[in-house]
């Protein structure tokens, strides 16, 4: 294959009845230049291999089917491995359970980062598939055109299915210490950007997102299981050397995380949890009067909702 300017970065594990779909909505798409779909397929149980490798064997010029695994080795260590593989100037993402509806959706991401230089983050609207077949259209209301590190560090507004990226790491290694967590995505945007480069938005739905399927999925129902997850991930960027000119925002958003996790907790009725981070919390910051009001407030509220 000649010079690939997309890399679609697909993972899948025993996604048999989603797997094709997904498959499909990549090689569908319509473009003046070259793309690749890097499947990391993780040693599923069922016929998801023998599907993808069809398709490879069907389309060797479109799709880059990683080597069979001798055992599951788990999300994150077939994200890093897969995102390794991916040689396009550009990255977009497409997990095995999703799938896109718009066969331009590459073309329109492409020749926007190609339009602004500054770009290295573009996103998409998408629509959401519940569990019942019931389809909501996502489009959300973006408060600024553009956004930077320094709004993503205190929260993901990036949905993976509709995003496309800058591949920075085929010059330069992503860190080691994103192997520890249960997702990539987030941390690879925030690793992404660290230097430079803006996130914008396209109004366009180019996609749809399963909410009920997948790993990732699942960790992120349980509301403080991820919002510790997000914690330790800004904490393990504070040790980084690498965003060592984040410092002080990075800080600051170590505090609202801390926050976070403390309201979901309560929210959970996790109590004794949410007043250990409470405590622990007060022993390093100076805001003690905001902290203990924000605690207080976030306990009252936990005895008004019942939690979703």
């Amino acid at each position: 294959m000649s010079k690939v300017t997309v890399s679609i970065f697909m993972l899948t594990y025993n996604q048999e009845q989603y797997i094709a779909q997904a498959i499909d909505s990549v090689l569908m798409q319509k473009t003046n230049f070259n793309f690749q779909l890097v499947i990391g397929e993780d040693c599923s149980t069922d016929t998801t291999r023998n599907i993808c490798e069809t398709y490879a064997d069907s389309h060797p010029e479109k799709v880059k089917l990683l080597p069979a695994l001798d055992k599951n080795i788990g999300l994150i260590n077939n994200y890093i491995r897969t995102l390794k593989a991916c040689d396009g100037k550009y990255i977009a993402i497409c997990d095995g359970d999703d799938y896109w509806i718009d066969d331009l959706k590459l073309q329109k991401q492409v020749d926007f980062l190609e339009s602004n230089s500054d770009c290295a983050i573009v996103g998409t609207n998408f629509k959401r598939l519940y569990s019942n077949g019931e389809l909501e259209i996502i489009e959300k209301e973006r408060t600024k055109a553009s956004y930077n590190f320094d709004d993503l560090i205190f929260e993901n507004m990036i949905t993976s299915v509709t995003v496309m990226f800058k591949n920075l790491q085929k010059n330069e290694s992503i860190p080691e210490w994103i192997t520890k967590f249960p997702y990539g995505d987030w941390p690879t945007y925030l690793w992404t950007i660290k230097n430079k480069g803006n996130i914008r938005f396209l109004s366009d739905v180019t996609a749809v997102y399963r909410t009920d399927i997948g790993i990732s999925a699942g960790i992120r129902k349980q509301h403080s299981v991820t919002a510790k997850v997000n914690l330790n991930i800004v904490k393990s960027i504070a040790g980084d050397s690498s965003f060592s000119n984040k410092k002080e925002v990075v800080q600051k958003s170590i505090l609202e995380h801390k926050k976070a996790l403390i309201a979901c907790y309560n929210r959970e009725k996790q109590y004794f949890k949410g007043i250990i981070v409470f405590l622990n919390t007060m022993l390093t910051s100076f805001k003690v009067q905001s902290l203990t009001k924000y605690y207080l407030y976030s306990l009252k509220q936990s005895f008004n909702k019942k939690i979703v």
